[in-house]
């Protein structure tokens, strides 16, 4: 079993990723992994090739997970949660789940 590590794309503001951070989770953001302008598909497969649950506000991603195999996939309409509030969500999630229960399965916060 393991932590669970989290991939931001870019719909993701990279404060959320760099609060996690600074927490102690192992998180890379899109602008991190020079990943800017790719598309979802080819976002979602990066995370699912570098053991990643992604982290989105981007709705297309709850199609893709019908029909990709992935790492995970965490959800979060853009307008709930300011930028704490979802670093503290995250870091939960981070506290209590493990990487094997996240596989092809997404998280609604």
């Amino acid at each position: 079993m393991g932590k669970i590590a989290f991939y931001t794309n870019e719909s993701v503001s990279v404060a959320v990723a760099e609060g996690l951070k600074r927490r102690g989770v192992r998180v890379m953001s899109a602008r991190d992994a020079d990943n800017l302008g790719l598309s979802d598909e080819e976002q979602l497969n990066y995370a699912a090739k570098n053991n990643f649950v992604i982290v989105t506000h981007d709705d297309d991603f709850l199609t893709m997970a019908i029909t990709y195999d992935h790492k995970g996939i965490v959800y979060v309409h853009q307008q709930k949660y300011g930028v704490g509030d979802l670093i503290r969500k995250l870091k939960l999630l981070w506290d209590v789940a493990e990487q094997e229960d996240f596989r092809n399965h997404v998280e609604f916060l």
